[in-house]
């Protein structure tokens, strides 16, 4: 058996014939037709007016960060339960990150942390600059407390939804909730462009500016002429090309890994101490990764040893997102609550996903954890 990989990009002919169309046009630089078309192309599907093809979705946080003003002496309230490309871009731009616990019932931003902290910090004169949400997995956060609580206070909400392509909260697709929202098409998730990301907005100003920043931060001139810095952050029409074919498999991928999901539940819900990240009832996921946690009083093992038995079965697996908060980069941060993803990554495990997994493959997974337990 080859190695059974976490969640490994799934590419065909339609992705190889686009990306030789797109080199056979000699449209290699980043900017050409392909850009232009996977901008538009992405920000219809998911409802926004403007979209902005970038190199990473950790340059999408970092525009939408300066494009909020965020700077030295700020601070902006980020999930603690998260990965790390979330927080880092609150640093490059100055800030301090506030990390916030994840609900147990979502394992997404907690909405009454959020609304707790601003509500104490608007009585202290020191709301944060901005507000991060995470949807994690590609679970959306919960967005109606979420936007009512921002609104309340007048503090942007930016919403990283680098994982959660093709899920939704109550009908919309996610990415539409924040004054912008963020992608990353990285090689694990549900769809790649090898690296790359998107920011979108309903502002064209704002869509503006960041193609702006993201191209140096060249001002209209025949010569090179620069008043501010900027940065090189656009995708490549190559990859652009890449992204346009992923992004018309979108749909099938996340009906893959719901089934993958299910089939996962299916084998091993009733197993003793084993449960699985709940399903929000606002929303609908797009499942990028199935993930458990496993009670080693009640299983017979604990986590570290079903990863490592599946490692010794060639299967990647992985612990969950070690919270920021407990990350050595970020000791002494101000941290609102922690104790919930805290006991999530002590027992909590991501299970291979990748929408080409066959029935094979998921039954060599299902059945070694069976076999562990009790």
């Amino acid at each position: 058996m080859s190695r059974i990989f976490l969640s490994p990009p799934e590419v065909g002919p339609e992705e190889r014939q686009m990306i030789l169309d797109a080199f056979d046009s000699n449209w290699i630089a980043p900017l050409g037709p392909d850009v232009d078309a996977f901008e538009a192309e992405f920000a219809e599907f998911v409802g926004v007016g403007h979209a902005v093809a970038l190199s990473s979705g950790t340059a999408a946080l970092h525009l939408a960060l300066l494009l909020e003003g965020v700077g030295p002496g700020d601070e902006v309230l980020v999930p603690s339960f998260t990965f790390i490309a979330t927080a880092s871009p609150v640093c490059y731009v100055g800030a301090e990150p506030v990390f916030v616990d994840c609900a147990a019932s979502t394992w997404t931003i907690d909405p009454d942390l959020v609304a707790a902290e601003l509500e104490e910090r608007a009585r202290g004169g020191r709301l944060p600059k901005a507000v991060v949400t995470v949807d994690l997995y590609g679970q959306s956060a919960d967005y109606d407390r979420l936007q009512a609580s921002c609104l309340e206070y007048g503090v942007p909400l930016i919403e990283d939804a680098a994982e959660a392509l093709g899920g939704t909260y109550r009908g919309r697709q996610t990415g539409s909730f924040g004054t912008t929202g963020i992608f990353s098409f990285n090689g694990n998730k549900i769809i790649t462009t090898s690296g790359g990301g998107m920011m979108v907005t309903e502002s064209a100003e704002v869509a503006e500016r960041a193609r702006y920043l993201a191209t140096q931060a060249r001002d209209p001139f025949p010569h090179y002429e620069h008043t501010v810095i900027g940065y090189n952050y656009r995708l490549s029409n190559l990859l652009a090309a890449l992204g346009r074919a992923q992004l018309r498999g979108l749909a099938s991928r996340v009906a893959r890994r719901r089934r993958i999901n299910h089939a996962y539940r299916e084998a091993l819900a009733d197993l003793p101490g084993v449960e699985f990240m709940p399903v929000a009832d606002y929303g609908e996921p797009n499942y990028w990764l199935t993930c458990i946690t496993i009670d080693p009083e009640l299983f017979g093992v604990d986590r570290e040893d079903v990863r490592l038995a599946l490692e010794e079965a060639d299967i990647e697996s992985r612990p969950t997102w070690k919270p920021l908060h407990l990350q050595p980069v970020f000791a002494g941060s101000r941290t609102v609550g922690g104790s919930v993803s805290a006991g999530i990554f002590e027992r909590g495990l991501c299970l291979p996903s990748g929408s080409a997994m066959t029935s094979s493959e998921i039954s060599s997974v299902t059945e070694l954890v069976q076999r562990l337990s009790r």
